[in-house]
């Protein structure tokens, strides 16, 4: 293993409550924790810190950040039929932005640095200005603004996760500085991500119909995603990864392995190493199948060290 990779999370994670029945639970978080601990013995984590309003200011509008920050509930309440907002949301929210901030700031010091942050909630849906789909922010839109910040040149924003990033697509449809690039179930939710939306010419979407499995997934990137990828030379890569795309997922349909994952992130890591020196964020999104998820966590981390 490699000294050159972080492990970022923080407690507050677990104490976003979502109710009984919810998917995204805190138990996600946890089995995530766990299997990296018994994977990766030894390898010390790094506590995220709260993200900044400054920070998330640069992706949300300031009228949303304000009522977030405002909002102190006595129980669960909900944002939108599937986001719950409970009195542990906000801190475990912050810290999950945080993360990713911590995290740039860490690869950017050096080459060939990397690093995976076990955060929950989400975030890939969280549009500007409204929470959407278990997302309060959106951690690795609030990454990448960071990273662009700091003058990094070109960020590439990869998605894996099964359901289309559409908050991070609409806050960089109009950005030549980051190219956005999602494979995803197609038709489910959110129900954007069709391949003709193509911003101005830095987004690359490949749907993939329900049913989909190993052989669909990996042409889709071999073949359109991960050249778009390389064509585009980035100094940092950025991964939403989600892991609901696994075949024993309850919410989504296609049918991945978790070596399916290892083989993108190796692939990944190639493009890092050819023009980014090496530096790569990876960011937990979904993944509600607690052993399908902490498999398919621990075999991207896994590529992600090597």
């Amino acid at each position: 293993m490699t000294d050159e990779f972080r492990l970022y999370t923080h407690p507050a994670g677990l104490g976003h409550l979502t109710g009984p029945g919810h998917a995204e639970r805190p138990e996600r978080l946890r089995a995530v924790i766990d299997a990296l601990e018994i994977a990766l013995p030894g390898r010390h984590w790094h506590s995220a810190p709260s993200a900044g309003r400054d920070e998330l200011l640069r992706v949300h509008a300031a009228a949303y950040v304000d009522r977030m920050f405002a909002h102190q509930p006595d129980g669960i309440e909900w944002l939108d039929p599937d986001t719950a907002f409970s009195p542990g949301s906000l801190d475990a929210a912050l810290r999950a932005a945080g993360a990713g901030v911590a995290a740039v700031d860490w690869v950017l010091g050096a080459p060939g640095r990397r690093a995976f942050c076990a955060v929950r909630p989400p975030g890939h849906h969280a549009e500007a200005d409204r929470a959407m789909g278990f997302c309060l922010f959106n951690n690795i839109a609030v990454a990448a603004a960071h990273a662009l910040a700091q003058g990094v040149d070109r960020v590439a924003i990869v998605d894996f996760d099964v359901h289309h990033g559409n908050g991070t697509q609409a806050m960089f449809e109009r950005e030549p500085r980051v190219r956005f690039a999602s494979s995803h179930e197609m038709p489910l939710y959110p129900g954007t991500g069709a391949a003709s939306e193509t911003g101005i010419g830095n987004i690359f979407n490949a749907p993939l119909p329900g049913g989909s499995g190993s052989d669909a997934f990996r042409n889709a990137w071999s073949r359109q995603l991960l050249p778009a990828v390389e064509a585009f030379a980035p100094s940092l890569i950025l991964v939403s990864a989600g892991f609901d795309g696994h075949r024993a997922d309850p919410l989504a349909s296609l049918e991945l392995e978790a070596d399916d994952y290892r083989w993108l992130t190796g692939e990944l890591r190639r493009i890092a190493e050819a023009h980014a020196s090496g530096r790569m964020v990876s960011m937990l999104e979904g993944g509600y199948d607690l052993e399908a998820l902490a498999s398919s966590a621990v075999a991207h981390v896994e590529a992600l060290v090597a």
